[in-house]
């Protein structure tokens, strides 16, 4: 996974109430708040196969930088990519929108796909 706010972004949080925003992401954006992640993960449970997390901890936008606490990535805390049970956890200095176009993202997701585990950095 590549800085997925499996714990919720407190940026979803901020904006629930604006129009603009429920008209553009649905109802898919209204759980990408906290409150709704923890429901969610409480449902889920840990997971059972082999998962890998990226998460980013550079952020351009310093409204989003500025509201989260701790390293986060302009949209997601890194302390709020985890996931109960993930095999490896991943930080990297890269920023939420272009991390997949990273070249260090691309060959530690190859690596983990392959090894089932991150090179070290």
């Amino acid at each position: 996974m590549l800085g997925p706010p499996s714990q919720g972004s407190e940026i979803a949080d901020l904006l629930a109430g604006n129009p603009l925003y429920r008209w553009f992401f649905g109802p898919a954006g209204a759980e990408l708040g906290t409150a709704q992640a923890a429901r969610l993960q409480a449902l889920l449970g840990s997971v059972d196969y082999p998962l890998g997390i990226i998460a980013g901890d550079r952020a351009f936008d310093p409204v989003g930088w500025l509201m989260i606490n701790g390293p986060n990535d302009g949209r997601v805390a890194v302390a709020r990519t985890t996931v109960a049970g993930a095999a490896a956890h991943l930080t990297l200095h890269v920023t939420h929108t272009f991390m997949m176009r990273d070249k260090t993202v691309i060959r530690q997701t190859i690596g983990f796909l392959r090894d089932g585990r991150f090179a070290t950095v």
